[in-house]
């Protein structure tokens, strides 16, 4: 039904570029800096949340689990939570923090940081459209997912921030004695070419959509073709995104919102040492969500990215 309704709108946008239209050359040239391997070893990262407010006791517990000054652990609890606090390799070492966490007032949660980052697991969203009762969505891949609104519990917005480097062709003019001799003396210039590096960040708007135990559904500005909306497709891409987040909003009023992960600072506080490689966001909107739904009294028993 989704590669139906693609088709349609692409015979009626013929003529120009669609809006999700990425010129080739623009995607070769850019790199990511870093790209996982599905043979990568496994990092656990354990996170704290559900703290009311920072009293001295707590700052005093979380400093004796941590093995850390208390000006230290007083960082982790800034802001209310949640906070990861340690990152190991090892799952036994990580399970073991958590379950000293819990038993001294504080919760915490392992997450498998590698396989959030691989997004083992998620839905990340090619097509979508709007139905009378159900969200329906599609892959890159061609995997279809049914979601109905009155599953939706959970709305993320953040902004994703990617380290890329290109190499760009640089030009200069630089004077040539020999064209100059030639002229007559009238100073003459030669083109000369180079290659040079150049690194930099790109930012990107993203949704994370949860529905009970179905799998987190990804949305991204860039990924994803809006032809869904049909006559109520936009002119941008910034707009159709815009639009498919009130659509949501309106479709699923009784969904939490939260979209504190659009601040790069509040990212960094909550990743703390987590922070600092690919798909950051990714794993801070994991994160958040635990906490969130479990603050709510939902989703207790953990699924497979929650040991």
């Amino acid at each position: 039904m989704l590669k139906a309704a693609a088709g349609r709108n692409n015979k009626a946008q013929k003529g120009r570029y669609p809006v999700n239209y990425v010129p080739n050359e623009a995607k070769q040239q850019k790199r990511p800096r870093r790209v996982l391997e599905e043979t990568e070893v496994s990092m656990y990262v354990v996170a704290i949340y559900g703290w009311r407010e920072e009293t001295p006791e707590l700052v005093q517990v979380l400093a004796g689990a941590l093995g850390l000054m208390a000006f230290e652990a007083r960082q982790r609890l800034i802001g209310g939570g949640p906070s990861v606090v340690a990152s190991f390799a090892d799952l036994r070492q990580a399970r073991e923090l958590a379950s000293n966490v819990n038993r001294d007032g504080l919760k915490a949660l392992v997450v498998d940081a590698t396989a959030v980052r691989m997004r083992s697991g998620f839905l990340v969203t090619r097509r979508f459209e709007f139905d009378k009762r159900v969200l329906k969505v599609e892959t890159g891949n061609g995997q279809q997912a049914t979601i109905p609104y009155a599953e939706m519990e959970l709305l993320l917005q953040g902004t994703s921030i990617v380290g890329y480097s290109e190499t760009k062709t640089v030009v200069e003019h630089k004077f040539s004695m020999g064209k100059t001799l030639l002229a007559g003396g009238i100073p003459m210039t030669k083109k000369v070419e180079r290659q040079e590096e150049v690194s930099g960040e790109e930012s990107e708007p993203m949704l994370y959509l949860y529905a009970n135990d179905r799998p987190a559904v990804i949305f991204s500005l860039n990924g994803m073709n809006y032809d869904g909306f049909g006559a109520e497709m936009k002119l941008s891409r910034k707009l159709n995104f815009a639009h498919l987040l009130s659509q949501l909003r309106l479709h699923a009023p009784d969904a939490a919102y939260d979209d504190r992960l659009l601040a790069r600072v509040a990212q960094a506080r909550l990743l703390g040492p987590a922070q600092g490689r690919e798909s950051s966001l990714d794993l801070a909107a994991e994160i958040l969500a635990r906490s969130l739904l479990a603050s709510r009294g939902r989703r207790e028993d953990a699924p497979e990215l929650y040991i």
